[in-house]
């Protein structure tokens, strides 16, 4: 009998039937809180219904059509509203379907734009699955390992991971980028390096805010030495942290933005921006793809960003989001084994740790088990899988957010004691 993979394993034993906002319905007549939307892609919620409709009447139009052979309407309509939320200065866009894809598109511009061969990555970082994406990512070995040699030219320096040195916020960016000028003299001359690429929250790395001073450090040196920053908001960007992109908490403008993820409510399609100067310098036939740009994800991309300006989503994720911590800390105070509480907007991370303050995986696994059994979906992230990660729908109510930490104390109470 065929069957998938046995390497894909499920977070949860949940078989969707039907899903609506928030929520999911199993197959087994239950209904779950749904706080992973498929790792962040749902931000409308599952099945809004201007989204629906959107896709429903794009299909019945056409459902591929070809952008580097015809164009189509909704990907004129994306790309104009695209252009009213992107920083300034970003004003040419190309499209892809993945995250993966768009990040190599990314480091493929800015190496032919700058003629240098290296891009530094941050440790903790998690930029995709393939060959390449895969080389830039440190969020654990278990998505590079197995399949060198991997793409030369990348170096990793340290990310500001504040509660893992056991330092102040401060502290850990001075020191990091300390590291970074050292860094300079030690593995790749400025001279050399193509492009800085972080997140402007670690995803799979553990769900961790990157300090604006970082950002700003990095927008500095990357000034200093004509290196490109570019930031990936495949996770963080359309509302997400509470910012309609992440990398907002900081005065920071990147050279190039990568968005995925949220920006069509569950259809693939993904982006890169930059300034049309900068990315005329790509090199004849370097961008293109079959499926990217498709018309009907295009179409779900238009409505998703008339529903997050229509519906105050972004204003919804900072409030929502803002409760959701509070409510999480004061679950921290019973119970020690919660190391740390972070997160902007609708994005937080749950840091488990044992007495001794390494690492506790096996509790935040057992946790995230226990949250369905209690009604609500979670997932784990950071290379230890030591985080439980909470990433409710753009549109979560207030009630939702509330019942949403009533499950999840039920679960923390039933794996810690109450």
């Amino acid at each position: 009998m065929t069957a998938l993979s046995p390497h894909l394993k499920q977070a949860t034993p949940v078989v969707v039937d039907h899903a609506l906002g928030s929520w999911i319905h199993g197959t087994d007549g239950r209904e779950y809180l749904d706080f992973t939307t498929g790792i962040g892609v749902t931000s409308t919620g599952h099945c809004h219904p201007r989204v629906v409709a959107a896709a429903q009447e794009q299909a019945g139009k056409i459902i591929h059509a070809q952008y580097t052979t015809v164009m189509h309407p909704p990907l004129l309509e994306l790309t104009e509203k695209l252009g009213e939320v992107l920083p300034d200065g970003l004003d040419s866009l190309f499209y892809a379907n993945s995250g993966s894809e768009a990040v190599e598109s990314a480091i493929r511009l800015a190496r032919m734009a700058t003629g240098r061969p290296n891009i530094v990555t941050f440790q903790g970082g998690f930029h995709g699955r393939t060959v390449a994406a895969a080389t830039l990512t440190t969020a654990g070995t278990r998505f590079s390992a197995g399949f060198s040699p991997l793409m030369g030219g990348v170096h990793m320096a340290p990310f500001p991971y504040a509660y893992r040195y056991g330092w102040s916020v401060d502290e850990a960016v001075d020191f990091c980028l300390r590291e970074l000028d050292y860094f300079f003299v030690t593995r790749t001359a400025p001279q050399d390096t193509a492009a800085f690429l972080i997140e402007p929250a670690l995803g799979d790395g553990g769900y961790l805010p990157t300090p604006p001073a970082f950002l700003e450090g990095l927008r500095e040196r990357a000034d200093q030495h004509g290196i490109l920053l570019i930031v990936d908001e495949v996770q963080t960007g359309c509302g997400r942290t509470g910012k309609f992109w992440g990398h907002q908490y900081s005065s920071i403008s990147p050279d190039v933005l990568i968005t995925a993820k949220g920006i069509a409510s569950g259809f693939p399609i993904s982006a890169i921006a930059a300034p049309e100067e900068l990315m005329a310098k790509a090199w004849p036939g370097s961008q293109g793809g079959t499926y990217g740009g498709n018309a009907v994800a295009a179409a779900a991309g238009c409505a998703t960003l008339d529903l997050i300006r229509d519906e105050r989503l972004v204003e919804n994720s900072r409030v929502r989001g803002d409760e959701l911590r509070t409510a999480v800390q004061k679950i921290q105070q019973d119970h020690p084994g919660i190391g740390d509480v972070r997160g902007n907007g609708l994005m937080l991370g749950i840091e488990f740790t044992a007495e001794d303050g390494t690492p506790d995986s096996a509790t935040a696994l057992a946790v995230q088990q226990a949250t369905t059994g209690h009604g609500l979906l979670t997932l784990t992230c950071g290379p230890l899988l030591n985080v439980v990660r909470l990433i409710p729908p753009l549109v979560v109510t207030e009630q939702e957010i509330q019942t949403g930490v009533e499950r999840f104390d039920a679960a923390v109470s039933e794996v810690l004691g109450a």
